[in-house]
């Protein structure tokens, strides 16, 4: 059973040409045409982004049916947060908390897709959508909050797992933790070093890898790479990336 991902900090669909243009994010979401598209950074209101739920937008330009959202910013007017675009019914979505103390309000959506494959039969898994804070003390106490929420501790062991999204981690100081303590393998990370992993940050000219994906469970790598259409270097000030795997 092939499960494709892909996650996006889409930057409000605002490029780096400072333009506002969602349909250049559905160009780049129906050339992957991933089962599952993690979004960071997708406001809902905000007149920047012509007040548009870019969330619900997205997902319907890209062909998506079943869209979940939860909002960690509040804006003046409007709020933005992470968004989760999947092919298959989401049996659950809650957002976590992910905000310490007085920083910048932060969070991460967990959701439950059961995807179903026809003759193949129906699998769950459990995915989380994050995006992690500026500072790595602020990053580590927010891995340990998501952790012990009852979210995360409620996918049973052995289960199919996802976590994705901005990590904001530039010396990958969190990868021990997710494969050396808490039993994850990345699908960002090349062979050799905890270094050596898919540069997305900035489009133009990726010097780090900000954007990832962990995996746990029944879940055996295919491959994974950046975005490499023209259009991605301008979308948004980060690349998107893919990964596919087969939910054995």
């Amino acid at each position: 059973m092939l499960l494709k991902v892909l996650t996006y900090n889409v930057h409000r669909a605002i490029g780096v040409d400072r333009r506002f243009r969602p349909q250049r994010i559905v160009d780049i979401l129906e050339h992957h045409d991933a089962d599952l598209a993690f979004l960071q950074e997708v406001d809902e209101g905000a007149p920047r982004s012509r007040e548009l739920d870019l969330a619900r937008e997205l997902g319907r330009e890209a062909g998506y049916d079943h869209v979940a959202a939860g909002y960690n910013v509040s804006l003046r007017k409007g709020r933005y947060g992470n968004a989760l675009l999947s092919r298959w019914p989401l049996s659950i979505h809650r957002n976590i908390d992910l905000t310490v103390g007085d920083r910048k309000r932060r969070g991460c959506l967990h959701a439950r897709v059961k995807i179903e494959k026809g003759h193949l039969g129906t699998r769950e898994i459990d995915v989380f959508n994050l995006h992690l804070g500026l500072s790595g003390r602020e990053r580590a106490r927010q891995v340990g909050m998501l952790v012990r929420s009852p979210e995360f501790l409620s996918v049973p062991e052995g289960a199919p797992c996802l976590v994705a999204g901005d990590f904001n981690d530039w010396r990958a100081q969190l990868l021990p933790i997710f494969v050396e303590v808490l039993q994850f393998r990345s699908a960002t990370r090349h062979l050799f070093g905890y270094q050596a992993a898919i540069r997305t940050y900035p489009s133009f000219s990726p010097t780090g890898a900000l954007d990832k994906i962990f995996y746990r469970g029944p879940l055996r790598l295919l491959g994974a790479r950046s975005c490499r259409l023209r259009v991605s270097r301008v979308a948004s000030d980060h690349l998107p990336v893919v990964a596919e795997f087969d939910l054995g």
